[in-house]
């Protein structure tokens, strides 16, 4: 039961911190290249990683994890944070929160492939109906505006899906931290090149928002964010610790309104409480 806790502690903690990465994506990519600010926040976050690794003399992940470690870099480090950034040219923070509303389904489905989770028919009701509200509401809302940004979104959601399931398996046995500072090694090299060629001609331009922007996915959202999240995953169980993921679009909106001011729509709102809802039920038939 304490352990239970303590990764439904270290999930939310998790979730309160990325629900602020779009938000600071957002700002920052007004003036960042969206493959710059990839690139730039995985190699800042991969530098620190190293740091830590070797502060605490880590050993090496076996050559077996190497293929599991590659899939978490593909997934969170480089895949859901350039699908995001791209997307956000296209459509707003309010609305690319409410796709975060598909993760948890997604994050159960591979939970299941690769994680070896096994929750009961009813949770995957629950899943659905709350993936349903916000498949719903994009609908709702045209996918005609923005044909673009919502494929992107939708993209992002499955890669990352993958990438947390796969992280939390492993983390059973390198540790949360060690996961997502392992993976950030294991693509440093390439994002460094690409920071260094998508570098931009002149950072005149670049407002003190989008520096912000930069430093918070760079410390929070790709390093510290993952230390908790995968931590609890790990210890509370991927499917069931993953519907915690339901409560971030409404604290992003809650971002999006204040922060940037931008307009959260009633419906949006109606939205996110339903799939808030949704995680209630959901966790108690997780297992």
């Amino acid at each position: 039961m304490e352990k239970s806790f303590d990764g439904w502690l270290s999930g939310f903690i998790g979730v309160l911190i990325f629900s602020g990465s779009l938000p600071a994506t957002r700002v920052a990519v007004m003036d960042f290249d969206p493959t710059f600010l990839t690139a730039a926040r995985a190699a800042i976050a991969g530098l620190l990683g190293i740091a830590m690794l070797l502060l605490f003399r880590e050993k090496r992940p076996g050559r077996g994890d190497l293929i599991s470690l590659t899939v978490v870099a593909l997934g969170v480090v480089v895949g859901f944070p350039l699908l995001t950034a791209l997307a956000l040219k296209h459509v707003t923070t309010a609305h690319s929160i409410i796709f975060v509303g598909l993760l948890p389904l997604a994050t159960a489905i591979f939970g299941v492939l690769r994680g070896g989770d096994r929750p009961r028919p009813a949770f995957w009701l629950f899943s659905c109906i709350g993936s349903a509200l916000v498949a719903g509401f994009a609908l709702s809302q045209g996918v005609s505006a923005s044909p673009v940004g919502d494929s992107l979104m939708l993209g992002a959601i499955i890669v990352c899906g993958l990438g947390y399931a796969e992280g939390a398996a492993l983390s059973r046995r390198l540790g949360g931290w060690q996961v997502i500072c392992w993976a950030l090694a294991l693509a440093l090299p390439v994002m460094l090149v690409l920071s260094f060629l998508t570098l931009p001609p002149s950072f005149a331009g670049v407002g003190s928002g989008a520096w912000i922007g930069l430093a918070y996915v760079s410390l929070f959202s790709m390093l510290i964010g993952f230390i908790f999240w995968y931590r609890g995953l790990a210890q509370g169980g991927i499917a069931a610790v993953g519907q915690l993921q339901l409560l971030q679009p409404f604290f992003g909106l809650a971002l999006a309104a204040s922060l940037l001011h931008e307009r959260v729509s009633p419906m949006m709102v109606v939205v996110t409480l339903g799939v808030v809802a949704c995680v209630f039920g959901a966790k108690k038939f997780a297992c």
